[in-house]
């Protein structure tokens, strides 16, 4: 099968499609024929071996000292099951799911992948794209969890520091559905984009401080990591509850897949495409995420006859 593989740790170049070994399901294993995946912040790190200081050491320790140990990246895909193995007995060929590859050691970039039937993977929203549905587990997971960690509740005043981003802009929207008033945070060219989402008021981060405007909040989530805390903390109330996406970390389980799989199917979540590439473009792919800017998130269509598996 083909497969987005890297050898070293550096720029984007040292992704290279090769031929690897199919994998092949255990007993309690189902067989994923991959429809799409994404960059994400996520890969992009551990691509170029990008990680704070104090991380360091645990980091080399589970990427790889010297070089990667996981040798394909992709941390979130959907597809289609293939085959499953004799003790299998939630999922069949031919389902059709979605899938977080975080404790699978990843491998997102390639035609198959294996997972156990209790893993991170849930029948897709009838209504999403294969394309959209890759986008769901990682950003989205992450979302819905610093909400829930925070108790976001029906009336709060919450604000969303990078409202255009993967975990941003599923935070505006599943903030909406828990009741909040949300003000997001973004660059010009993605106001409006916010505001579709469901965003009660936009603010242009290049043309003014929400920090100085008098405006308070209960809830202040930074959910890309480039709001030091200190100035973020000024716009709190007293009550107030702040977080960082650095920061924050979080157990997965395939409840949040679930509750995200409703959501969707209820016209309360979706996906948002900044760009499409062929598995075959990942190097121009992972360019482009690196430069900071997407908007919401960016696909990778792998399987070459992908159908789209629904009409959102």
């Amino acid at each position: 099968m083909k497969a987005v593989v890297y050898e070293k740790y550096g720029p984007p170049e040292v992704l290279q499609v090769k031929d690897v070994e199919k994998p092949v399901p255990n007993d309690n294993e189902v067989l994923v024929k991959v429809h799409a995946t994404t960059v994400t912040a996520g890969d992009i790190r551990m691509r170029r071996f990008d990680v704070p200081r104090w991380q360091w050491l645990p980091a080399r320790l589970y990427l790889g000292i010297r070089k990667p140990r996981r040798r394909i990246l992709g941390m979130e895909l959907a597809g289609e099951i293939e085959t499953v193995g004799k003790g299998v007995t939630h999922f069949k060929a031919g389902d059709e799911i979605f899938a977080s590859t975080f404790n699978v050691n990843f491998g997102g970039y390639a035609e198959y992948k294996c997972f156990p039937e209790d893993g991170l993977l849930a029948i897709k929203p009838d209504n999403m794209t294969f394309e959209e549905a890759a986008a769901l587990p990682s950003g989205g997971i992450t979302a819905l969890l610093m909400l829930r960690k925070l108790n976001v509740q029906s009336g709060q005043l919450v604000l969303i520091y990078g409202a255009s981003g993967s975990v941003g802009t599923f935070a505006v929207q599943i903030a909406k559905h828990f009741g909040a008033t949300v003000t997001g945070i973004c660059s010009t060219a993605n106001l409006e984009m916010v505001k579709s989402l469901g965003a009660d008021s936009v603010i242009d981060y290049t043309q003014e401080d929400f920090t100085r405007n008098g405006e308070t909040y209960d809830v202040i989530i930074d959910a890309v990591g480039k709001l030091p805390a200190s100035q973020g903390k000024k716009s709190l109330k007293k009550t107030g509850a702040y977080l960082n996406i650095l920061s924050f970390s979080a157990s997965l389980k395939t409840e949040q897949m679930l509750a995200l799989k409703d959501l969707v199917e209820a016209g309360k979540l979706k996906s948002v495409i900044d760009r499409c590439y062929r598995l075959e473009e990942m190097v121009e792919a992972h360019r482009y995420v690196e430069q900071g800017h997407k908007k919401g998130n960016v696909v990778i269509t792998v399987a070459k006859d992908n159908n789209s598996g629904g009409n959102a």
